[in-house]
């Protein structure tokens, strides 16, 4: 199966707020969104844990 789970963690505070997928084989490197921090209220990026 190539799509695995994946946590998103906020880069500012370390809270682990988003949990998604993505296709290993189409994007090998690590995933960087920007969500909603409930903890920080506000938009920050958030990183792949791993």
């Amino acid at each position: 199966m190539p799509r695995e789970n994946i946590i998103f963690k906020c880069s500012v505070c370390g809270e682990e707020n988003y949990i998604g997928t993505r296709n290993k084989r189409t994007h090998p490197e690590k995933m960087e969104i920007k969500k909603y921090c409930p903890v920080c209220r506000k938009v920050t990026a958030h990183k792949e844990k791993k």
